[in-house]
């Protein structure tokens, strides 16, 4: 029964408990670099296979963990962390929430994005690069996207989803091939 995902996460508390076992964590954190089978997880972080799976089901029933559709091959679901993270916290500032590092990159957030909505592509390349990797956030490491469910992420951030499409291949956030994307660069926001 490893994987079996209901879709609903667990509450914020309980997906902190979860995460609050060393073993999960490091699960957890092998799955946000990518995807992984449980023989490989249990390989990679030294774990004995019938803890990997004990592990595998208590990250599934919560949410943090999602079965591919092989069934064998396991991902982070960092949707629902963020999910969990917006529950348990008072609202921050605008560049905050959208994922800033550091006050720099906050700045240039407030300043190109209301109501997390892009206002506008910045012109100087400098503040572009921060605002294509705060979308390039929203593409999950690993995963294979068609060009229609790429358009539905960036339309989500600014109408003209071609031209922001565009730009994050253009600026390697994106690669693509055959109208296939994938996320090829930024950070990795867990």
């Amino acid at each position: 029964m490893v994987g079996i995902c209901t879709d609903m996460p667990g509450s914020p508390d309980e997906i902190l408990r979860a995460l609050a076992d060393p073993e999960r964590l490091s699960i957890a954190g092998a799955l946000a670099r990518s995807p992984m089978r449980a023989r490989d997880l249990a390989a990679s972080l030294d774990i004995s296979m019938p803890r990997v799976r004990k592990h595998l089901n208590r990250l599934s029933a919560n949410g943090i963990v999602r079965a591919g559709d092989d069934r064998a091959t396991y991902r982070l679901d960092a949707e629902t962390l963020r999910w969990a993270a917006e529950q348990v916290g008072p609202p921050r500032d605008t560049g905050l929430a959208l994922g800033a590092a550091d006050d720099d990159e906050e700045a240039v957030l407030r300043a190109f994005f209301r109501d997390g909505r892009l206002v506008e592509i910045p012109a100087k390349e400098s503040k572009r690069r921060i605002v294509l990797e705060r979308i390039a956030i929203e593409f999950d490491p690993g995963v294979r996207y068609d060009e229609k469910e790429v358009n539905a992420i960036v339309a989500r951030f600014f109408n003209d989803h071609a031209a922001l499409r565009r730009y994050l291949v253009d600026s390697r956030f994106l690669e693509r091939d055959h109208g296939v994307y994938w996320r090829a660069g930024g950070r990795v926001d867990v």
